[in-house]
């Protein structure tokens, strides 16, 4: 792991995606971090041990999807499958599919395997279940506030992890998409799926792939930064994050927020206009390999997405941090 020192720094932007601004400076305490993310053989490692089974390897709960057909309750994933040529890009639909039998050991679906992937992060993982290999390690998932700025590794006023350009000197310096997104990856950078964890240079802090590769899940229920200021600003409020003391928020439209949490609790990041029904959702971050310049330019530090705490996906995985002991 890498320690990640305490500081203030700019949360957020307001040049990109809607969800991602305001920008706002925050405070976290320092904290202990995975370099990589949890990898096929560490994640194998867990499940030997424990037993444990994802949620993609169990069939659906029908109570929870009454409305389901009973062959889409089997267990299932989200794969990725490019279509055979040029589409629109205004339906996900066209390229992402559910598919049975696709889980963190067959990635792309039955017939794939992870064979000579050790090194590559895991996929196919829930909420559950990284909270599950972070208990059993000792270990927790960050906090949004606390991702972010490991990501940053250092830096400040900048777009990317590196600096801004993303391909400076046309040097690849994540794994992401080349190419005419959805249906041709010209693998510019010598992979069209994961990469093995470290096969791109480290920020600042020494960690590898916080941006590309696979999304990153966090701790942090969904909820919008500018509901966040919003409930700062009305306070006193407490906001009391996993191995830290209550705080009073400050007031004031710059407050700087120390170590910031998401929504109050799950019915909080539930999306009423969803199609996908009333399912709570966490922040994920740091973007793919399937982030391309034409479609998802989220492979940046302050780019974020909800995703519903019922799904797993062939580029979502997770690492782990440690926060100190509080002192007596």
């Amino acid at each position: 792991m890498v320690w990640i020192p305490g500081g203030r720094f700019q949360m957020g932007s307001d040049h990109h995606y809607r969800e991602e601004a305001p920008a706002h400076p925050v405070a976290v305490d320092g904290f202990w971090i995975d370099r990589i993310t949890v990898t096929n053989a560490q994640f194998r490692k867990f499940v030997k041990a424990t037993g444990h089974v994802t949620l993609a390897e169990r069939p659906a709960d029908p109570a929870t999807y009454p409305e389901a057909q009973p062959e889409l309750l089997q267990p299932a994933s989200i794969v990725f499958v490019p279509p055979p040529g040029p589409v629109g890009q205004g339906d996900p639909y066209r390229w992402w599919q559910y598919v049975p039998g696709a889980n963190w050991r067959h990635p792309e679906g039955p017939g794939s395997s992870i064979k000579g992937r050790d090194h590559h992060p895991v996929v196919h993982i829930a909420h559950a279940d990284a909270l599950a290999y972070a208990a059993w390690a000792g270990k927790a998932l960050p906090s949004e506030a606390e991702w972010e700025r490991a990501a940053w590794g250092g830096l400040e006023g900048v777009e990317f992890a590196w600096g801004e350009e993303l391909h400076p000197g046309g040097r690849m310096l994540a794994n992401t998409w080349q190419g005419d997104f959805p249906h041709h990856n010209s693998r510019a950078d010598g992979w069209e799926g994961t990469a093995p964890v470290g096969s791109y240079p480290p920020n600042g802090y020494g960690l590898v792939d916080m941006v590309g590769n696979v999304w990153e899940w966090t701790d942090d229920w969904y909820q919008e930064h500018g509901a966040r200021l919003a409930a700062a600003r009305s306070g006193p409020a407490t906001n009391r994050g996993p191995g830290h003391a209550a705080e009073t928020l400050p007031q004031g439209c710059c407050a700087t927020l120390r170590n910031p949490r998401g929504a109050v609790n799950a019915t909080a990041s539930i999306d009423p206009s969803s199609q996908h029904g009333a399912i709570p959702r966490k922040v994920v971050k740091g973007g793919s390999f399937l982030c391309a310049p034409s479609y998802c330019r989220r492979y940046r530090p302050a780019a974020r997405m909800a995703q519903g705490i019922d799904t797993s996906t062939c580029h979502l995985g997770f690492r782990c941090i440690v926060r100190p002991a509080a002192a007596d």
